[in-house]
């Protein structure tokens, strides 16, 4: 994980969010922490690490995960 990747992920974990992050920042974290992503209907995506499933949708029509998204679902 590179410091990009770590930023995303102190991003998202914070208490409250601070800010709305880009879809693909998301995505490339899960992609380097080594996770699956299977891609299902419409706009929903499962990302699986280490046995454990994360169900999100895609943000449409714009490119970021809004915060009260991500933290609802994370």
């Amino acid at each position: 994980m590179n410091t990009k990747h770590k930023k995303i992920f102190n991003a998202i974990f914070t208490d409250p969010i601070n800010e709305n992050v880009e879809w693909r920042k998301i995505e490339a974290l899960f992609l380097a922490l080594g996770a699956e992503v299977e891609k299902g209907k419409g706009s929903r995506v499962t990302f699986i690490l280490k046995g454990l499933k994360l169900d999100i949708h895609r943000p449409h029509p714009g490119t970021e995960a809004l915060r009260y998204r991500v933290k609802g679902h994370l």
